[in-house]
Formats: C-alpha cells, structure tokens, sequence
C-alpha cells in the first residue's frame, strides 16, 4: 500500500506539505481544493507542481472541491462546477508522469469526490429532499456528467472516487450505481466517517466492494461520534479495514487534520508493521 496525507490546515504552503510528506516517508500528497491555494488556477501550474514533487520523490492525487454540485438546479453554478472537473482532470493527465515515477504499481491516479445531497424543504412533519423529489431532473444531471467524464478522461488510467460522508441517501445511492457502470468511476471509503455514522453505509460499500481503489483512514467514535481522530484514538478495527484495502491495492490518505495526529499516525502503522515504504 503507498499511504499519503491531505493538505493540512497548519502549513501554509506547497513546500510545508511536501517537506512533512518526505520528513514522514509519506508517498503522495492529496491536493485538497477547497483551499485558496489549489484552485484550478494554481493547479494548472503543473510545471512547478512536477517540479516541487520531483525533488521529494512524490506525486499527487486530488479531492475536489467538497461543495461540487453537478446537479445543481441552476445551470450556471452547475456549468462551473462541470468546468471545475475538466480543468481538474486535465491537470491530473500532466500530474500521471509522476505517478508513473513515484508509484510502481501504477495504481490509477484519483479525483476524490463527495456527493451533494443538495437542498431540502422543511414541512410542518418532515424534510424533503429536492433532489429526490425531482429524481429525474437529478439522474439527468448525472447521466449528462457520467459522459463528459469519460470523454475528458478518455484512455488516461485517472479514477474519480465518490467518497461516502454522512451517509448515502437513496437517490445519491442511484446516482453511485449509474456511475459505476463507467470503468471511469469508484469508490473512496472513509472508514472514519462511516464509523461516526454507526457504519449506515458499509453494506452499500461491500455491494460495491469490487469498484473501491481509495481510502481516507482515520480512525473514529460512534457515542460520541468523532472523526479525524489519529491512528489507535478511536473504536474503530483499523486492521480489518487495511486489510481489505491491501487486498484492493488500494492508496490511502492518512486523513488526519494535524501534524501531531499525522505524525501519531505514522508511528501506529509501524508499530503494527504496516508500514511499507
């Protein structure tokens, strides 16, 4: 398994992600784009990117902005965010000559995606959710994105992985399947956070077992429920789920928000001799 780390809060730049990453013996770092710095503007900068990770001996993946809404009723703000994953995808084509260095298993390279449940109505005795309600509008939506998808990527070996959060809804559960039927698609699991949901999504996630190639490892509670927290923290069987991502072969982001979690985390793989450099 090749695990790496999220953009952290804590460094302020490219260079602090990269020089933590190396000092840790991490492999890649992922891009997190809901931060200033790694909007598609300064991603497009590949030269400087390959550059940076060269002289570290890494390479990048990249989770995409957390409020991506393709589905969005208004064809403006769903038109941005359509432009957002091309750009994005386009960068991760020129990011593949450092895959192909730095990772010799040649994992496809990811775009973490979340799902956007969209807005809902409060009645006087429930909550309804739009995108349900208007299901067809909302598979549209999807279908349309599954195709731009897979004509941007065309034949690069670039995977976008839907990542679960606070549960899957039924009609987002809809929207995964169609999408999975495209070889362009999989799963991330975040073993955390499904953990702080009382695991809700986890027979969703062993139906589709066969499509996972990402994890965001951290470890959680249920009562209360806690997510983020670093390796050994928490409740969760942490050698149950690296198992089965060792059986996909699959990356994992340490997805801790801190140094000292990271580093905490770091030191827990190898003292359960997990660790593979």
């Amino acid at each position: 398994m090749h695990f790496g780390m999220l953009t952290l809060i804590e460094n302020h730049t490219l260079q602090d992600n990269i020089d933590l990453c190396e000092s840790l013996g991490l492999r890649f770092i992922e891009l997190n784009m809901n931060f200033p710095e790694y909007q598609t503007d300064e991603l497009q900068k590949t030269d400087e990117l390959i550059r940076a990770a060269e002289k570290a001996g890494i390479y990048f993946t990249i989770h995409l902005d957390e409020n991506l809404n393709i589905a969005d009723f208004n064809r403006l703000v769903s038109d941005a965010y359509l432009e957002t994953v091309r750009q994005s995808v386009a960068v991760s084509q020129k990011l593949m000559a450092l895959r192909d260095r730095y990772d010799p298993e040649r994992r496809p390279l990811t775009l973490n995606m979340h799902m956007n449940p969209g807005i809902y109505i409060t009645l006087p005795d429930r909550k309804v959710q739009m995108y349900e309600r208007d299901f067809e509008t909302y598979m549209k939506s999807f279908a349309a994105f599954r195709s731009l998808c897979e004509e941007w990527i065309g034949e690069a070996d670039i995977r976008i992985a839907v990542e679960n959060t606070d549960g899957f809804r039924s009609y987002e559960k809809e929207a995964i399947r169609y999408l999975l039927e495209s070889p362009v698609f999989g799963l991330t699991w975040d073993i955390g956070h499904s953990k702080a949901i009382h695991e809700t999504d986890v027979p969703f996630i062993t139906e589709h077992q066969d499509r996972l190639i990402h994890f965001h490892i951290h470890d959680a509670t249920e009562t209360p429920a806690k997510n983020h927290l670093a390796l050994g923290d928490g409740e969760l069987d942490l050698m149950a789920r690296l198992q089965l991502a060792a059986q996909r072969n699959a990356r994992c982001v340490l997805e801790t928000k801190t140094i000292e979690a990271l580093k905490k985390s770091v030191a827990w793989l190898k003292e359960h001799q997990l660790w593979n450099t």
